[in-house]
């Protein structure tokens, strides 16, 4: 028992970490974004925002089967959930209208090197937080927290398409290269919008094969 309520608190730790992770993260991307006029760092920017609400849903989460393994979701996770699958949607929904204009406009960034900074610096981050809560998970024996391990590396995808998009410019200087990774953070933010309301329909393993 004793072990369990250790290793509960270090779930609850993680989720601390990537919520105050993801809101330096997501300041950062947003302005230097903005300065260098990246759609897909600024859209990963914003992303990071979104990260931040589904993270306190999932510190609650926590909290909750900390103190009852079994319950179930309660309202304000669900509604958090809700919440963060609809900010996916529009998030998708104005990188591809900010895409279409770029191409329209011939428009390309002044730089894409802080995107290749900020990239191999959440590829690190996330890949430990993905493993470090996928262990705490089958210690715990938690399809939940082991979900949000799993759903971790959805962050691990999107911050390689940055990587790759602003190395692809900063390398080439190829026109388009940004549009082409805001258009795979638009493929990635969606996904997370569905998954986002598959849990909140009740399903527990959204970003794997597990069932309910």
């Amino acid at each position: 028992m004793e072990k369990e309520i250790k290793l509960y608190k270090v779930a609850y730790r993680l989720s601390l970490f990537t919520i105050f992770y993801n809101i330096i993260e997501g300041i950062v991307s947003m302005i230097m974004g903005y300065q260098d006029e990246t759609l897909t760092l600024f859209g990963f920017g914003v992303d990071s925002f979104i990260e931040v609400m589904s993270g306190i849903g999932i510190a609650v989460m926590i909290t909750r089967i900390a103190q009852n393994p079994g319950s179930s979701k309660n309202e304000f996770e669900i509604k958090a959930l809700k919440i963060t699958g609809t900010a996916f949607y529009i998030l998708s929904a104005g990188l591809l209208a900010g895409t279409v204009s770029n191409i329209v406009n011939h428009h390309h960034p002044d730089t894409t090197f802080w995107g290749i900074i900020i990239s191999i610096i959440s590829i690190v981050v996330m890949i430990w937080l993905m493993t470090a809560k996928k262990i705490v998970g089958k210690l715990l024996n938690s399809a939940p927290i082991i979900s949000d391990g799993n759903c971790t590396k959805i962050c691990v995808y999107m911050s390689v398409v940055l990587l790759v998009s602003s190395l692809i410019y900063q390398l080439t200087g190829f026109t388009y290269a940004d549009a082409i990774g805001a258009a795979g953070l638009i493929y990635f933010s969606i996904t997370e919008g569905k998954e986002a309301f598959e849990k909140a329909r009740g399903k527990i393993c959204a970003c794997d094969d597990c069932k309910t």
